[in-house]
């Protein structure tokens, strides 16, 4: 019989034990690796049982015991010392208080679809929800003053079953908030905060606000599952990418407008400060920067000179180098939406603008969400270089006329939280033969550390991820066949001595997970080789709705279910960070076979690589960035091939090749202690020079650096003096683009150089430009040089302002009264410092000192 409701009454703790509550509650724990042993101490085999969630432990573990334990001076004195040390933590100075300048940001607000903290809080799918969290923890260990904010999901994702025929199966189990991590967050008179969101037909929208405590940084969840709500809209915060059309939407206007209605809540409910800067994490979140424009209106702004704060003052990351990714709306669901006293500030028409697809190969009547997320941020990311690079040539029509290499989109590569992710084994390594807990600083070419201390470490690993892989295959089992024992076979299910491949992703067709199936008896025989056997261990979720992602679950479950191949090969279920934090540092070799470009970073492969092990990739991601040649191997991509076929064909083809030829063979050429001393080297290469790179530590630091600060300096100057600033600079972008159609560069001129123009010479250039009216000071004229390539494109081509002569009559500025000289004449010198091709052309484009970018107005005048 099932229960028709169902809720988590709390367990009572001793007064002596008090100190469990607030450790259990912040979820610190979830990378404090010694409150992770406190934990366990209380009760091992429930350790275990509860998935390694200390409230699912304390509630399940025996009154009995809690008596022992609170009786038990040692262990009463151990809580207590660490519920000091988290004390010290949230309050000690840390890099951020020690290292950075007064110009960076007091506090800034962390928007995010999805937050993939601890498994005891299922609120991620993948990489993205996974990112979020890491940022979250680092910004915490760094000292940066970040709020979170996202929705509380009753159903999180999904929990995957995969069914005797190999199909992908979802189940929705409710999560009840009480037996999570979370707390209310209230008023001082106790009740309930709520945000509420008008919708159309009068109907409103209301949302609870969940605070989740992650180390120093609060995490705000809102939630629709409340009787304030009708009862279609308490489904709103169901599912995590559960529906599609108006239901997304919904959570997507909750998660913007009621996402900063909630961080006014919290800042006025606490001594917490408003964000000075804020963070889109993907366009999901992008109404957040509408709210805040009608905050503005409402203080006494136009929408353009709100408009202005709002982009000083946000970062927007673009996390998918594929269209799909994009969340889009119709227009006119967009403007039922906004036709109501959702945003009374903001007109319907301004909305529809900022997200409109009104550019060369755009799609009239489309709202697009990474469209508005640009539009809305002066400072904006992709999460690798290469996928800098591939955000700036599929976004580049939002700023046309520009180069590609012009384009306003930077990169800051993603990184992982290394505490989290770093095996214990490995931690303890470092603890005792380096001296350090920080395996990321340590010295791993050190001597005090062996390659039998380092073989041995990893093989620890491996083993532990064996029983973990067979664990996971009984239960599943059990689950499907109730009361029916374990194959026989089970047992030997892996080998913790064969070298083992893992590959564990979302199941999106892009990432190919059924590239290895491209050979089967190929694949057969590198994984029941004699001399050098291989396994391989699989895992992942394909979208509900993906039917072809769920054919190629089945197509790979059915051949590893063979049964000479069902030991060598296993596809595990319901992929989420349990089973991550033992898959990663169990596997030997991390495979990766995107087709590039079209992976965005791909960080499994660096949760891996901090644990030592070895990565086999296509150069797509991040992997393009950091291979070296003795960190893995490099898949070569064959782009040029003639089809998708034939394509998959060569890259499998590369990939066993290098299976076989290359990486098993290392892996068992062994000395007479039985170790693999040029397999080790690379571990030792790979945790020497990998680690620091790859640690979310960097990228948090990149962030506050590189656009957190900028933007709270851009923030702070169009604020200041009641906002006039960005009265002035709305009403000269509005000056400048009536202008712009008149604004040319007539004629180009240039000496110089001799007949053969040698290294050393220089080119004087010469340009006549027609302001249309505009200042001097509004625009930059540059000779852009460079070598030219075919079609006369230049290749990095690099840039050299030129000075201006006044010339010709005095021409009226658009709308004002007052004269400008039209200057006619601008002139420079470059200096030609390498031999070879070479070409230059010269531009004009808008300059003010309230502009982040060159390019970003999307205005440019180019000789012709």
């Amino acid at each position: 019989m099932k229960a028709i409701r169902r809720f988590t009454v709390r367990t009572v703790l001793p007064a002596s034990l008090g100190a469990l509550e607030e450790l259990a509650t912040n979820l610190r724990w979830s990378w404090h690796l010694p409150t992770r042993r406190l934990f366990e101490q209380i009760s091992p085999a429930e350790w275990v049982a509860s998935q390694y969630d200390p409230i699912a432990l304390l509630g399940a573990v025996e009154p009995a015991r809690l008596t022992e334990l609170a009786d038990n001076s040692e262990f009463v004195n151990r809580a207590n010392e660490l519920l000091a040390d988290l004390h010290t933590y949230l309050t000690e100075p840390r890099w951020c208080q020690q290292n950075t300048s007064e110009s960076a940001p007091k506090s800034i607000g962390y928007f995010s679809p999805e937050f993939g903290i601890a498994a005891a809080l299922p609120q991620y799918s993948g990489g993205l929800g996974i990112l979020a969290g890491d940022h979250l923890k680092s910004a915490s260990d760094l000292g940066v003053p970040i709020i979170g904010v996202g929705l509380f999901y009753r159903s999180g994702y999904f929990a995957q079953s995969i069914s005797a025929d190999g199909w992908q199966e979802e189940a929705y189990p409710v999560l009840d908030p009480d037996g999570l991590p979370l707390s209310v967050l209230r008023h001082p008179d106790g009740t309930a905060a709520q945000v509420v969101l008008a919708l159309p037909g009068g109907r409103a929208l209301y949302a609870r606000v969940w605070r989740v405590q992650v180390g120093r940084v609060p995490l705000l969840l809102l939630d629709t599952d409340i009787p304030d709500n009708d009862d279609d809209l308490r489904s709103v915060t169901d599912r995590l990418y559960g529906g599609g059309g108006e239901h997304r939407l919904l959570q997507e206007l909750l998660l913007g407008i009621g996402g900063v209605r909630a961080i006014k809540l919290l800042t006025e409910l606490t001594d917490i400060p408003a964000p000075e800067v804020f963070h889109t994490n993907e366009g999901h979140a992008g109404f957040q920067g509408l709210e805040r424009i009608n905050d503005l209106v409402a203080a006494g702004l136009t929408f353009q000179d709100a408009l202005q704060v709002v982009r000083a003052s946000t970062v927007f990351t673009t996390h998918t180098p594929v269209p799909a990714g994009i969340d889009r709306f119709d227009a006119s669901l967009i403007s039922q939406y906004f036709s109501t006293d959702l945003l009374p500030g903001v007109a319907v028409a301004d909305v529809l603008a900022i997200g409109a697809e009104d550019y060369h190969g755009g799609t009239p009547g489309m709202y697009n969400m990474a469209v508005m997320g640009f539009r809305l941020s002066q400072h904006a990311n992709g999460v690798s270089l290469l996928h800098g690079e591939v955000s700036r040539g599929m976004f580049g029509q939002l700023w046309p006329g520009f180069d590609q290499a012009d384009v306003p989109i930077t990169s800051v590569t993603n990184g992982v939280h290394a505490p989290t992710w770093t095996d214990p084994s490995l931690v303890a390594l470092a603890q005792d033969k380096l001296g350090t807990l920080d395996t990321t600083a340590a010295d791993w070419g050190s001597e005090a550390v062996s390659d039998l201390d380092l073989w041995t470490v990893r093989n620890g690993m491996r083993e532990q991820f064996v029983q973990d892989a067979r664990r996971r295959v009984s239960a599943a089992w059990e689950e499907q066949n109730p009361g029916v024992g374990d194959p026989g076979w089970f047992s030997e299910l892996l080998d913790p001595k064969v070298l083992t491949i893992g590959f564990a992703r979302r199941v999106p067709t892009y990432k190919r997970l059924t590239l290895m199936l491209n050979d089967p008896e190929r694949l057969r025989s590198i994984l029941l080789s004699k001399e050098h056997p291989v396994q391989i261990v699989i895992a992942g979720k394909s979208h509900p709705a993906d039917d072809e992602g769920k054919r190629l679950i089945q197509k790979l479950v059915e051949f590893s279910q063979e049964p000479d191949i069902r030991g060598r090969m296993v596809f595990l279920p319901n992929y989420d960070i349990a089973m991550a934090q033992k898959l990663y540092p169990g596997t030997d070799i991390w495979l990766n076979n995107p087709l590039r470009p079209l992976e965005a970073c791909g960080t499994s492969g660096m949760k891996a690589a901090l644990n030592g092990s070895l990565n086999l990739s296509i150069l797509d991601g991040w992997w393009a960035e950091f291979y070296d040649e003795e960190n893995g191997w490099a898949i070569p991509s064959a782009d040029a091939a003639g089809d998708h076929a034939e394509r998959d064909k060569l890259e499998a083809n590369s990939m066993y090749d290098l299976i076989e030829n290359q990486i098993a063979p290392r892996f068992y050429d062994r000395d007479a202690d039985d170790v693999p001393k040029r397999w080790v080297q690379g571990i030792r290469h790979t945790l020497a020079t990998l680690s620091p790179e790859l640690s979310a530590n960097r990228m948090v630091r990149e962030y506050v650096e590189r656009l957190y600060t900028p933007a709270a300096i851009a923030a702070r100057t169009i604020a200041a003096d009641a906002f006039a600033p960005a009265r002035a600079f709305a009403a000269w972008k509005e000056k400048v683009r009536a202008a712009w159609p008149n604004v040319a560069v007539t004629h180009v001129e240039s000496g110089g150089v001799d007949a053969v123009p040698q290294v050393g010479d220089q080119l004087h250039v010469r340009a006549s430009v027609t302001l249309g009216g505009l200042s001097p000071d509004d625009v930059a004229v540059e000779v852009v040089y460079g070598r030219a390539r075919d079609g006369d494109t230049l290749e990095k081509p690099e840039r050299i302002e030129l000075s201006g002569s006044l010339e010709g009559a005095p021409s009226s500025n658009p709308g004002s009264s007052v004269q400008f000289p039209v200057v006619t004449q601008y002139t420079g010198t470059v200096t030609l410092s390498r031999a070879g091709s070479f070409g230059y052309n010269v531009r004009v484009v808008p300059r003010n000192p309230l502009l982040a970018e060159a390019a970003e107005m999307g205005l440019i005048a180019v000789a012709s």
